[in-house]
């Protein structure tokens, strides 16, 4: 019996057609993703997000090592597929001549039925060398892919954390106007997102944590899913379902035959009749499928949010609890877990017209072959081989050409991950392209020139501020709650971009900048109070020196224990140990917003003194309400609105008046 191909040859064959198919994909690759990075709306965000992992010297080498290995396993699963094709047809042609053998009868009928067994032990044998090769070439793909996607993933998390930390963008991408950003483009026709004033204060973007992880994690992972494939399928990637049209169309070519339909002959009616299916078909799914790419992106965004009042509540347990708070509490939940429910019932809506549609016409494509060939078998014109390879290169093909059609919906969460990364890493720029104010490295001195501090609607809180201070001297900043205070700190630290004029101060080392709640980073106690130093550089007897100083000896004989210190300190424990970290440092000058708010007055001078003896030449700036703070500073400067001020030593008259 003739085979299909001749298989002896067969390695050398799908050596070189591997090594053309290579070169071919990867030049087709490579102009298809820069025509795609330079000119496609989502191409340019998806290069911004993952193009240094590509190109950067530490990562590139790696990258498309990983990236030309992965297509060479994708291209040999496609040929795999493509001989258990022949496979197919080599057995069932074999069956079929035994049986026609046996019905011969006879020394003829004897000699089809031994040609038909020795075709059926060759298949087995040509099954078990491919199904052998199969299954390494699928367990080292997963190994494989695993790698690729991880280096990417670790590269993409680390810049994104990276770029998110850069010139505190965590904290100024909150005065972004997304307006005029990339969400306010035409990534959407529409959108239930109220609109907003471009002068207001809002969050720059939304759950940046859950970007960084989640939406991260999702394009390492479908993103080289959707390119290469993987599992052992030949249609489930881009470069598969090309790779398996262009092998498989040749056979499909091969073995159609002429139909007359309506009294016109159609030649290769299988070709032009999987082309037409197919494309038809993927028009529909596309237009129903459409809604999917704004309904996923919100079923991120509605889920982060639910997810991150859920820690706000479990953050805020002991307020909660001691308001009674708890029917307030789970109405928000449910209110945000409403939201979540109604986007996911929109989706179902959608994927099950979408996958009720796909399901349909793909069912129906699997009778197509064998409707349409089966008067050419019945007429001898193909043999029963030939038939199960023509559905079987149906099948692949419809699958390939389908596949952008069956994966719309991974397409539309790809896409949306895409548009979350590239809205943060825009929020990102923009809030380091916000004003702030200019900075000036002084050894030993504070110097403030023409200080103007100003609303994000324009109100002026503060105007033309001029003040210097010199080692030792202590300035004690006042006025009405609203009136600038905090927000002149925020401001002289770089957070506040609505502020002009020129700062003095010692270098970043030298100056520590003190909010009224202290920050208190996880791990154990020494690095709760060293930081923003590392324990090891300060040492722990001097940590546990600090913290008897600032009056908590308790404390000593747990420098390695790992709490949840923020809520295991009390919030004036957490002040001491922001008076600790004082100490550690040694600062040149120290700004402290109601750094003492939650401690009695008797011991808010024993840490004033014990800072003004320890080190008497730093500068101070507090920030308070109290009066019995006056007495540890030198000068106090009275914020009375509308931009004046006032600058006065402690113990004599104003000696510097701004009103208007």
């Amino acid at each position: 019996m003739e085979y299909s191909i001749d298989w002896g040859n067969e390695v050398w064959a799908s050596l070189k057609w591997l090594a053309i198919a290579f070169g071919i994909s990867a030049v087709a690759m490579l102009v298809i993703g820069f025509l795609l990075a330079r000119f496609s709306r989502w191409g340019r965000p998806l290069w911004r997000v993952i193009g240094g992992f590509f190109t950067e010297p530490g990562t590139r080498l790696k990258a498309w090592g990983l990236a030309a290995l992965l297509t060479v396993l994708a291209l040999l699963g496609v040929r795999i597929t493509v001989l258990f094709s022949y496979f197919s047809n080599d057995l069932f042609t074999g069956l079929q001549t035994a049986a026609e053998g046996l019905g011969a009868g006879g020394p003829q009928g004897a000699e089809m039925l031994q040609m038909g067994k020795d075709a059926f032990w060759h298949s087995m044998a040509v099954f078990g060398i491919l199904a052998t090769v199969h299954v390494v070439r699928t367990m080292i793909e997963i190994y494989v892919g695993a790698a690729f996607e991880i280096n990417l993933r670790r590269w993409m998390t680390g810049g994104a954390a990276a770029d998110w930390m850069d010139g505190r963008a965590f904290y100024r991408n909150r005065f972004v106007d997304l307006s005029s950003g990339l969400m306010r483009r035409k990534w959407f026709r529409r959108t239930s997102e109220p609109s907003q004033k471009p002068t207001d204060i809002h969050p720059g973007v939304d759950n940046p944590d859950q970007r960084i992880q989640a939406d991260i994690t999702n394009v390492a992972s479908v993103g080289s899913s959707l390119l290469w494939g993987g599992g052992g399928s030949s249609t489930n990637g881009v470069l598969t379902a090309v790779a398996s049209i262009a092998s498989f169309s040749k056979i499909l070519w091969d073995l159609s035959g002429p139909v007359t339909l309506l009294g016109v002959e159609i030649p290769r009616m299988m070709m032009w009749l999987v082309l037409v299916y197919v494309l038809v078909t993927s028009v529909v799914a596309f237009a129903i499928g459409r809604p999917l790419i704004r309904l996923n992106f919100w079923q991120e965004r509605l889920t982060a949010n639910f997810r991150y009042a859920l820690v706000r509540v479990r953050d805020g347990a002991e307020n909660i609890a001691f308001y009674r708070g708890e029917r307030v509490e789970h109405n928000g939940l449910m209110s945000r877990f409403a939201a979540v429910i109604r986007n996911y019932w929109q989706i179902i809506h959608v994927q099950m017209a979408f996958v009720g549609w796909n399901f349909s016409v793909s069912q129906l494509a699997v009778v197509f072959p064998y409707l349409v060939q089966i008067p050419r078998f019945f007429d001898g014109q193909i043999k029963l081989g030939d038939m199960q390879q023509t559905a079987s290169a149906f099948g692949e093909m419809h699958d390939a050409l389908s596949f952008f059609r069956t994966a719309y919906d991974d397409f539309t969460g790809l896409r949306a991950s895409i548009i979350r990364l590239d809205g943060l890493a825009d929020a990102d720029v923009k809030s380091r392209a916000m004003p702030e104010i200019t900075t000036v490295d002084r050894d030993r001195a504070v110097r403030l020139a023409d200080i103007s501090v100003k609303t994000p609607t324009g109100d002026e809180l503060i105007r033309a501020l001029n003040i210097s201070l010199d080692p030792g001297d202590a300035l004690v900043v006042k006025g009405r709650s609203g009136s600038g205070k905090t927000t002149l700190l925020r401001g002289l630290a770089g957070l506040w971009p609505f502020i002009d004029g020129e700062f003095s101060r010692p270098p970043d080392a030298h100056t520590l900048f003190l909010s009224q709640m202290p920050y208190i980073p996880l791990g154990d106690l020494r690095t709760a109070v060293a930081y923003p130093a590392l324990p090891d550089d300060v040492g722990d007897e001097a940590i546990k020196q600090a913290l008897e100083q600032v009056f908590l000896p308790h404390l000593t004989g747990r420098l390695y224990d790992e709490e949840d210190w923020a809520k295991v300190l009390s919030p004036g424990e957490q002040q001491r140990v922001a008076f600790a970290r004082i100490l550690l440092t040694k600062p040149q000058a120290v700004f402290m917003d109601e750094a003492t708010s939650a401690v009695d007055e008797g011991l808010e001078y024993a840490l004033y003194q014990l800072v003004r003896t320890e080190l008497p030449d730093t500068i101070l700036v507090s920030v308070s309400h109290r009066s019995t703070t006056d007495q540890h500073h030198t000068e106090v400067l009275e914020l009375t609105g509308d931009g004046a001020w006032t600058l006065s030593s402690i113990d004599s008259s104003p000696s510097l008046d701004k009103r208007s």
